[in-house]
């Protein structure tokens, strides 16, 4: 850390003095601390921002505003309004879904508290396995030397625990009496984000003052481990703790479709301008060119008031372009798909009872887009446990691998096995056997065995007739075991001797460990054994080179004077591999990479260290794996295993990719073929502003009648089967590179709603001009056209909407037959409720009259089928011209289906195909809770570090001297 910064850092927050046993002296923050998005106060600015940050809410808040002006809206005051709430209320409801104890010292008595009540100047009793609730400066422990043992995998990611030792003079503190007689003061410096650095002097009542350094800190976040318990003073609490100074706010993220979508909502905000602009020129031509001619129209001397007027009417009059129910679509539509995702029994691991969770629903798609993954090693691409398989001794390899026979899979990667036990064999007798035979070779055997058993520092603890090993590192642990396993068996240390006994008559054993280490001549071997290349295969770009550099040299490296020649190089890799990075050179990385190649990007891992670059990154996939809960609970995703991430992507993140963008689609299609028909009809009606269609019609188009097939492209649509995704991962290509929407599929859309609404408009408008009055008497009028025109483009869109799906359910099958069908028996009751109801007389006997002509029928007929025979054909055009992978493995499911694929059966026997499979699902109680607190470790005599410097505050060697194993050890209560 620079000087400047840390110069800086003193000067946002200054030193502070702690009085001890005095807490109405100590006036700091408080402890409690809230992970939520949003809280009680902040949710409705907050969600007010975030909703009004898309372009649809804005201008729809733009329309409703417009319509309260009088006299302006053709279509109503609260047309607008009342579905904006609605849309809102939904939103704000979906988000408000998605949205431990300590001993404590006061009064003379020990309290069970919760973390928020922690105060600076407390003294707080934490027991083995627990996790420190605040930053703590160290008095006394259950150890010797007041020494204890934390697990800081919350703060640096590293599993392997660390020596924290107290003052000898604050040693012996270890009853209630005691610290109740503390008196003094601590004073240190301000809070700040330097995780090894701490500086301070704690002055006891009639004592000297005694220094205060890092070795005494405790920090909020780290688990004690293999201690039973510590006293220690309270110095910082809250997000004046170390561990919160390091961490970044939560942002907001939005989907690269949404982004696009915003983009597209604006331009066609500008059409309808342009739109609005035009018409009210061609009021203004109209009127003063027509105006005088016909009796009954009044000329208008003020013709400039007019001009604005009829502007805002056609703002509002074309309003509709824009989907308003497209959000509220979108906002159930990926709720549902984060549903889908928690409950894929697929990516349920039963190890830990640990199911999927979608954290948010608004990244998706963004799940199918992903380019460049960034993942952390330890825990996450390698599973954090060493696997000890094979030994050679004296020229000859003993062990062998059965499983290596076959191919190894993508399910083999980061599958935590079980724990290990005294039940796993080792099963090559040879060596035993070699022993007992007196092979040539036997003085060696046994002295590589014996070595196994004693040269290390491993801490032999007897629990009844069990001894359990305390390792520095899992190597050493896995040693020992195996050893004993064969026979050596590890049992006593003292100062002077290490004991053994060698039990020649039993079986051996040899752990599993799966080798893994934070150094880079490990990080290149697990490249090497865990084929991390093979992750460009898919994303990557074809040059099989892997980069591989140390976070000193990335210090250098990602320097504005290289950053650009660093980043070019990476990218021409196919994988990169950065080994003793910090948190903040994670997510550095990760911020370059993003802004530099516009890609979408996902960061994976499972440490409180990997939270910074899970935030950073587009999609941040947290793992709930052994380095506590940080990643999980900042994550956009969550998952138990890393081979999970392979369907979360290529299945789950292709199929809401693909739905989402159909959604999107045909949400804007459906708006453009129905509301630009009101332009066509402005050039016949003059350009006053009347609308063709019936007022509430319009209002129910998107609520009612075209409601469902949305819903259903957005749920249930699926290109391919899941099978067939993971089978053929060159389709994730297809989301990739977002060739199913960007701008050109965009427009493509709208402009083939816009030829459609002129063949729906100009082929009934023109059939029926010089039409002679009904056999009833009746003479046609507008919204007899317009009835007729609307029923056209419900059945239009409706069939369009089929000939979108891909993958038919019966629920299709309602959306696209039922909503033909809602709007027609809305359609004859609502032409029959007048006077009864006083709304719409202009309605009465509209069903009657459309019904009985010839021409209505003929047209149901003729006129949806001259819209869609395009659609048709140019599908059919480019099937033929130029067939796609996609299409391709279409054609061999269908003929799978066809040539009689077996199905699946429920419990009731009845035949059940995969969608069938996947409603069943739905019917599913979700699996048991996402995360189950873990039982409290048990509290063992004392403990050992699993990672200590020779330059800390007790050297290894130190420590090791220090036990003696033959000795029981009081315990102090």
């Amino acid at each position: 850390m620079s000087r400047a910064t840390s110069v800086g850092d003193q000067l946002e927050a200054p030193a502070r003095t702690i009085y001890l046993n005095q807490p109405h002296l100590n006036k700091f923050r408080d402890n409690q601390i809230s992970t939520a998005k949003y809280s009680v106060l902040t949710f409705l600015p907050r969600f007010l921002y975030e909703q009004i940050r898309r372009a649809a809410n804005a201008f729809f808040l733009f329309i409703a505003l417009l319509q309260q002006i009088p006299d302006v809206s053709p279509t109503g005051r609260y047309t607008t309004l009342v579905p904006l709430i609605i849309i809102l209320t939904i939103a704000g409801i979906k988000e408000i879904v998605e949205d431990f104890v300590s001993f404590l010292l006061r009064n003379g008595m020990w309290h069970t508290i919760m973390w928020k009540e922690v105060a600076v100047g407390d003294i707080v009793k934490v027991i083995n396995g627990q996790y420190l609730p605040a930053d703590m400066a160290l008095l006394s422990s259950s150890e010797p030397q007041a020494m204890c043992y934390v697990e800081t995998a919350n703060l640096d990611g590293e599993t392997n625990l660390k020596i924290r030792q107290g003052l000898s003079h604050t040693a012996d503190m270890q009853t209630r009496e005691v610290l109740m007689k503390l008196s003094g003061t601590i004073e240190c410096e301000g809070p700040n984000r330097h995780l090894y650095d701490f500086t301070g002097n704690l002055h006891v009542d009639g004592k000297s003052p005694v220094p205060l350094g890092p070795d005494q800190i405790l920090l909020r976040g780290t688990q004690l481990r293999n201690t039973q318990w510590v006293f220690g003073i309270v110095v910082y609490t809250g997000h004046d703790t170390k561990l919160m100074q390091n961490s970044t706010k939560a942002p907001l993220k939005r989907s690269n479709v949404e982004k696009v979508t915003n983009v597209q909502i604006l331009v066609l905000f500008g059409i309808l301008l342009v739109m609005a602009l035009v018409s009210s020129v061609g009021a203004l031509y109209w009127n003063g060119s027509q105006g005088g001619k016909n009796w009954y129209i009044k000329k208008m001397d003020t013709t400039s008031d007019n001009f604005g007027y009829n502007l805002l009417t056609f703002i509002i009059l074309y309003n509709n372009l824009i989907p308003i129910s497209l959000l509220v679509t979108l906002e159930v539509v990926k709720y549902t798909q984060a549903l889908f995702i928690n409950w894929d029994t697929d990516m349920y691991y039963l190890g830990n009872d640990t199911p999927a969770m979608a954290r948010t629903s608004n990244l998706n798609e963004e799940l199918g887009q992903v380019k460049y993954l960034f993942s952390d090693k330890t825990g996450t691409l390698t599973c954090n446990i060493m696997n000890f398989k094979k030994c050679s001794i004296a020229g000859v390899t003993y062990g062998h691998f059965p499983e290596l026979t076959r191919e190894p899979s993508s399910d083999d990667f980061c599958r935590i096995p079980p724990p290990p036990s005294d039940s796993c064999d080792f099963d090559d007798p040879r060596l035993l056997k070699n022993i007992e035979d007196h092979h040539p070779t036997a003085p060696c055997i046994q002295e590589f065995l014996t070595l196994l058993a004693v040269c290390h520092t491993v801490v032999p603890e007897k629990d009844g007739d069990n001894i359990i090993y305390q390792a520095s590192s899992p190597d050493e642990a896995a040693l020992v075991k195996g050893a004993r396993k064969l026979g050596f068996v590890f049992t006593a240390r003292t100062p002077y001797s290490v004991i053994i006994e060698a039990v020649s008559d039993k079986p051996g054993h040899l752990l599993m460990w799966y080798i893994t280490c934070l150094l880079k001549t490990s990080a290149t071997r697990a490249a090497i054994t865990q084929h991390c290349t093979d992750l460009g295969n898919l994303l990557g770009k074809e040059n099989d080179v892997a980069l591989i550099i140390d976070g000193h040299t990335l210090k250098y490296a990602l320097s504005f004077e290289v950053r650009r020649s660093f980043l070019d190089l990476a990218l021409s890799c196919k994988a990169v591999i950065c080994c003793r990075v910090s948190p903040l050179q994670k997510s550095e990385i990760v911020d370059v990479v993003k802004k530099r190649v516009k890609a979408i990007t996902l960061a994976i891992g499972d440490g409180a260290n990997d939270v910074g670059m899970i935030q950073t990154a587009h999609v941040g996939v947290g793992i709930s794996g052994n380095e506590g809960m940080q990643a999980t609970n900042n994550s956009d995703y969550a998952i138990a295993q890393f081979s999970y991430l392979e369907k979360l992507l290529l299945v789950h993140g292709a199929w809401s990719y693909n739905r989402v963008t159909k959604c999107i689609l045909y949400c804007f299609y459906k708006n453009v073929v129905l509301y630009i028909i009101e332009l066509w009809f402005a050039f016949v009606n003059g350009f006053s502003g009347q609308i063709l269609f019936e007022r509430w019609c319009i209002g129910l188009y998107n609520v009612i009648f075209t409601a469902l097939p949305p819903f259903t492209l957005g749920i249930f649509e699926r290109s391919c089967t899941q099978e067939s995704m993971l089978r053929f991962p060159q389709l994730y290509k297809i989301t990739q590179n977002a060739e199913g929407f960007n701008t050109k599929v965009f427009w493509g859309h709208c402009i083939n709603a816009l030829v459609h609404s002129l063949i729906l408009f100009w082929f009934p408008m023109k059939a029926l001009e010089h039409d002679t009055p009904l056999a009833s008497g009746h003479a046609t009028d507008y919204l007899f056209v317009g009835n007729i025109v609307y029923t056209y483009v419900v059945v239009t869109v409706c069939l369009k909407a089929g000939l979108e799906t891909t993958a038919w359910t019966k629920f299709s099958h309602l959306a696209v037959w039922g909503s033909m069908l809602i709007w027609l028996v809305f359609f004859g009751v609502y032409s029959t409720i007048w006077p009864t109801i006083p709304i719409a007389p202009d309605m009465k006997g509209q069903a009657t009259m459309v019904l009985s002509s010839a021409h209505f029928w003929l047209g149901l007929f003729l006129v949806p089928t001259a819209c869609l025979i395009e659609d048709v054909a140019w599908r059919a055009a480019k099937h033929t011209c130029k067939k796609t992978l996609l299409e391709e493995v279409q054609e061999l499911e269908t003929k799978s289906r066809v040539m009689g694929k077996a199905m699946l059966r429920d419990s009731n026997g009845k035949r059940m195909n995969e969608r069938d499979r996947l409603l069943k699902r739905l019917s599913r109680k979700t699996p048991p809770t996402l995360f189950r607190g873990g039982s409290i470790q048990q509290c063992v005599p004392h403990g050992y570090a699993f990672s200590q410097e020779e330059h800390g505050a007790v050297t290894q060697e130190e420590i090791v001297r220090a036990y003696d194993t033959t000795k029981k050890k009081l315990r102090k209560k």
